[in-house]
């Protein structure tokens, strides 16, 4: 009789340490994660965007080096670790080639709404994620960057870093930095405006009037500086930039 009330009590008493460790386990909660940690896991695992100053897109895959420095080294076309500014008018260039699709000397409404839907959709804050865009990519008859051309069914998705269109992936404060390039606001933007463009931004990254840029004299993108766990510069107005930013 003695061993059996000595045998219950003990498995009481192992009764009582399982739901005592169990009440324990479950008052426990996981600890968060801070929020600039998140942060900069969450940066490590997006894909990163860089909208050149003549609004070329450069993408880079999670976990790559922030695209900037693919731009650098195609403007860079002598590999000196300069862009002078035959090279950043070059540049510019090759790009208005691009968004020429009839090859007619203009970016017309219809080429720039075919840029904002098909190159550089987030301008519209219409990326998804997965890799498409909201509508088919071709304007309505009289499009461009007023009508931005929101059609189809997907949802719109806010603007990265609380900013504007292109602003968060690129140098300046421009949402739409080919449309800024109609310097004669005529809705038309020939080779001669495009190069004038180019030469304003130079002239705006280069102000100790040197001639040249290196990666280090340029300022980092908001979304840059969110990858690297940094806060976002202030951008201002539509030809401004951050200050500069040591090399990465």
């Amino acid at each position: 009789m003695g061993l059996l009330l000595k045998g219950a009590r003990g498995a009481a008493g192992l009764a009582a340490l399982v739901l005592a460790g169990c009440a324990s386990g479950e008052a426990e909660k996981p600890t968060p994660m801070p929020e600039a940690t998140a942060e900069a896991v969450s940066a490590k695992t997006t894909p990163g965007l860089f909208v050149s100053p003549s609004g070329q897109p450069f993408r880079s895959a999670p976990g790559e080096p922030y695209p900037v420095v693919v731009w650098f080294a195609q403007a860079d076309k002598n590999g000196d670790g300069k862009i002078d500014r035959a090279e950043f008018r070059a540049d510019a260039a090759a790009f208005f080639k691009i968004l020429d699709r009839n090859h007619d000397g203009v970016i017309d409404g219809f080429e720039l709404s075919y840029y904002e839907h098909n190159l550089v959709p987030e301008i519209l804050g219409a990326y998804r994620g997965d890799g498409s865009s909201e509508g088919s990519g071709e304007p309505r008859e009289g499009g461009g960057h007023h009508e931005h051309g929101r059609r189809g069914g997907g949802d719109r998705q806010p603007d990265v870093l609380g900013l504007q269109g292109a602003v968060a992936y690129e140098l300046f404060s421009k949402p739409e930095p080919v449309a800024s390039a109609d310097l004669d606001v005529d809705g038309r933007i020939t080779l001669p405006e495009f190069i004038r463009a180019a030469d304003q931004d130079f002239d705006i990254l280069d102000p100790a009037g040197r001639g040249y840029l290196t990666l280090a004299d340029l300022p980092k993108t908001p979304l840059q500086l969110q990858r690297e766990g940094k806060p976002k510069a202030k951008h201002g107005g539509a030809r401004d930039h951050p200050p500069t930013q040591p090399s990465p």
